[in-house]
């Protein structure tokens, strides 16, 4: 008797025409049909038709409810040619308004694509023309700006080829579309996130786990009591409500990416989710990160990278013998994931790791970077409260005192001038530091390397070398027991005037998050080189994950003429007011910089 084998195992269950429980795997990912290697489908021309509608889309067997352009979700993969022009016919199936933003690629601000802001949207029934000069390459995507649609599916992938030589050498590559789905409704996320803050937190902290005190030191266990908060907190929506996509297909679909032995694949990814940043690693292989936002980077070798919202990352693996991996994307959190497999042929599958601890926020998360090993025992006692403070749930008049010293600092406004005190203004990080040189929030002690902003360098110069004119200090806030964000503690409706510039003009710009969450922060119709210390070849990008309690900074060359949408691109963030409008405008024009 030939004694089984894992690869006998495999064969058999491929061969055996259909699926089969495969004891390595956990139950939410254990296969429903042989794999799902169909590639996304294809538009390309310089005449290309796309049409939003309502669909019903299989997650993992379930039928569930969902917006799709051309049928599918995501959308087609758009592919274009740098230098070519393209006009996009976007026809409107919906009752309602929609629109598309072509995310990362550098339009005219009347084609953004965002409604009151570059033009009005595409009424129901209705077909918009977007056309283009398409003058860059890479990988990019597209989406909603209407509504909460995108949470829905309205987004979809796009690839430029080079005009030129392409730098990245490949035998092949496939797009990976990372993405989050629900069965209820966006709005209903939404009013549940209003009504609590912390309501898809289902790791919340026990009274056991405080006790014990297994994940954390005394001292931050004092503080964060203090605080009424949860240091588990870190997403707002989860794995309780959340399934994680690739390329549409839920984890049990095995969605399959097919590789000769020996083959050099491209793996461009793309984060389409409403709220997931993943944490992406492929056990057994090098990633070899070779684009970042559709830039081109000097290749660095990691074993695993973070995606935030909204960024792309272009990857290289090489893939030696017949045998199969597994693709983990895990939602930062830790309440789940989306899985693939890299295959060399249909059916194969590789062990799914188990989902790692649950990350907690540290004193750095809190914007006390500087102050670690301090003690933080109780205060003296704060016998009253102001009426400020109260109403923004610091602390009740004639209640109990505020627990530590340092809790009175996280919420001392003197330590940023400037800043309104409105609800929108919860916590003021006393001590940031920038983050971006530190692996993200829970990925310290993983054991392997993890990719950082300062790994990546730009493989060409930059375009610009100016030294900045000015400086610009922008605060990211918000309030989580009321559910409210904004920059500078003024929610978009709330806002006056844009923010200014001029046209030409070399500005530095700094994000200091004053939230315990991170922030994916996106400005439209340009790219700003990452101050990470590589001079003339800073990374370039258009999205940048600002860390909780920490800062980024970037050089900006306001070259683009017009009114551009700067928000966090976690979407109910937006929704609840982290958004404003940039102008840039000649000399000649009101409304430019001081």
């Amino acid at each position: 008797m030939t004694r089984p084998t894992r690869r006998r195992f495999l064969r058999d269950a491929t061969l055996g025409g259909g699926a089969l429980a495969l004891p390595w795997l956990p139950a939410w990912a254990q296969p429903i049909s042989k794999g799902l290697a169909a590639p996304l489908p294809t538009v390309s021309g310089t005449d290309i038709a796309l049409t939003v509608g309502h669909r019903m889309m299989t997650i993992d067997g379930r039928q569930q409810h969902a917006i799709g352009i051309n049928g599918t979700v995501p959308g087609p993969l758009i592919r274009l040619k740098q230098g070519q022009n393209v006009r996009l016919a976007v026809t409107n199936t919906l009752d309602e308004e929609t629109s598309i933003h072509w995310h990362g690629l550098l339009v005219p601000f009347q084609m953004d694509g965002v409604p009151g802001i570059s033009f009005s949207g595409i009424p129901a029934r209705t077909t918009f023309t977007y056309e283009f000069p398409v003058i860059q390459a890479g990988t990019y995507w597209y989406h909603s700006h209407s509504g909460l649609q995108e949470q829905m599916g309205h987004y979809g992938p796009i690839v430029i080829d080079p005009a030129g030589p392409d730098p990245v050498v490949s035998d092949r590559e496939h797009v990976i579309v990372l993405s989050d789905h629900s069965p209820l409704h966006p709005h209903a996320i939404f009013r549940k996130l209003k009504l609590q803050g912390g309501y898809f937190n289902y790791q919340k902290q026990t009274l056991g786990g405080l006790l014990v005190g297994r994940d954390q030191p005394a001292g931050e266990r004092r503080m964060w009591g203090g605080m009424r908060m949860d240091p588990t907190d870190v997403s707002d929506v989860t794995g309780a409500t959340y399934t994680y996509l690739v390329n549409g297909h839920g984890p049990a679909d095995n969605w399959t990416a097919l590789f000769t032995p020996g083959e050099q694949v491209r793996l461009r990814i793309v984060n389409a989710s409403a709220m997931t940043i993943f944490n992406v690693r492929i056990p057994g292989l090098k990633l070899t990160i070779v684009q970042a936002d559709g830039q081109n980077v000097r290749p660095v070798a990691v074993e695993e990278l973070q995606i935030a919202v909204a960024e792309t990352y272009d990857v290289l693996v090489e893939p030696a013998g017949p045998d199969a991996y597994t693709l983990v994307a895990e939602a930062w959190d830790r309440s789940g994931m989306a899985r693939a497999t890299l295959a060399p042929q249909i059916g194969m599958v590789a062990p799914v790791p188990a989902l790692r601890r649950r990350p907690l926020a540290t004193m750095k998360d809190m914007g006390m970077g500087g102050m670690a090993g301090m003690d933080h025992g109780a205060a003296p006692a704060i016998a009253d409260c102001s009426p400020e403070h109260a109403a923004m749930g610091h602390c009740a008049p004639g209640g109990p005192p505020m627990a530590t010293v340092m809790d009175h600092s996280m919420r001392d406004f003197a330590n940023a001038p400037g800043l309104p005190r409105t609800p929108t203004v919860q916590t003021v990080a006393p001590m940031p530091v920038d983050r971006t040189g530190e692996p993200p929030q829970g990925l310290a002690d993983v054991g392997h390397r993890v990719l950082v902003y300062r790994d990546l360098v730009a493989l060409d110069r930059n375009p610009d070398l100016r030294a900045p004119s000015r400086q610009l200090r922008i605060h990211l806030t918000g309030n989580m027991e009321r559910y409210m964000w904004a920059f500078d503690g003024v929610k978009l409706n709330e806002v006056t005037a844009p923010i200014p510039f001029r046209q030409g003009e070399r500005v530095r710009v700094t994000l200091v998050n004053d939230t315990m969450m991170a922030h994916p922060i996106h400005l439209h119709g340009h790219f700003f080189e990452l101050v990470t210390g590589h001079g003339d070849h800073a990374p370039r990008k258009h999205t940048i994950n600002v860390a909780p309690g920490g800062t980024a900074t970037f050089d900006l060359t306001a070259d683009a003429v017009g009114d551009w949408a700067f928000h966090c691109h976690l979407l109910y963030h937006m929704h609840a007011g982290m958004m404003q409008v940039v102008t840039v405008r000649p000399d000649s024009e009101e409304g430019t910089a001081a």
